[in-house]
């Protein structure tokens, strides 16, 4: 396949992005309109949701953990050629003092709500007879262990518990689930949290690249995972990460 090939195999095909009114879930939706895919948008923050809708995307306020309605907005605009679950929280606390509803609140939006986005989806992409891709946006903080992480760390490891099921369970069907997990990326709530250097400079001397990831490091995989120059790809969980899980 040609690289211009694999640029446009977006082109015309419509996709769910969850989480789409900051940070990767933002970018994602902005560079698949870019690209010629048509995309519906979910997100909480009205304001950006205006901004999208303004680039050609078509918004919706939704609270994700409200599984019957996000299921009755999947099966009203729906079928997709894919979805791009980007919605998640984090709550960093030592796992001594972790409240119980924290753990919940965490899982109910990175696990729980996109495992039901998911089904939706491929249900309706089966019924309508489309093959595709799924990405789960996980974390590096699935793959290795961090310090005060413990609702966050087994949300994303549960989530991309959720792609290996899904990659075996879609697969038949012609639609591929992978996740991605990056390491801290730079939106603008990330720069604020790593600005503190003895924050920041210990993560970065683990990191062999030397650098906290910009948000185009992170939608160009999601990209290359949706369009056919992966076709072959799935039920991967692709570190994002300049080499910080190599150790």
């Amino acid at each position: 396949m040609s690289h211009d090939t694999a640029i446009h195999s977006l082109q015309g095909r419509r996709y769910l992005v969850t989480g789409a009114t900051s940070g990767i879930g933002q970018a994602v939706a902005l560079a698949l309109c870019e690209r010629g895919a048509a995309v519906v948008a979910l997100g909480r923050r009205p304001e950006a949701l205006q901004a999208l809708a303004d680039a050609g995307c078509e918004t919706h306020a939704l609270e994700l953990t409200d599984s019957a309605a996000l299921e009755q907005l999947i099966e009203a605009t729906g079928p997709f050629d894919g979805l791009i679950n980007s919605a998640g929280i984090t709550h960093v606390e030592s796992a001594l003092t972790l409240p119980a509803d924290a753990i919940d609140d965490v899982f109910h939006t990175n696990a729980r709500a996109s495992a039901v986005a998911a089904r939706c989806v491929a249900r309706g992409m089966i019924a309508a007879g489309r093959s595709g891709s799924i990405v789960n946006v996980s974390s590096q903080a699935a793959l290795v262990a961090l310090d005060d992480h413990l609702a966050y760390s087994t949300s994303k490891a549960a989530l991309d518990g959720i792609t290996r099921a899904l990659c075996l369970e879609l697969g038949p069907h012609g639609i591929r689930v992978n996740s991605v997990n990056p390491t801290v990326t730079l939106t603008p709530m990330a720069q604020k949290v790593w600005s503190a250097p003895e924050k920041r400079d210990p993560m970065l001397a683990a990191i062999p690249l030397g650098r906290f990831a910009e948000l185009e490091d992170v939608v160009e995989p999601i990209l290359f995972l949706l369009g056919d120059g992966a076709k072959m790809i799935s039920g991967v969980c692709l570190p994002v990460d300049g080499g910080y899980t190599c150790r």
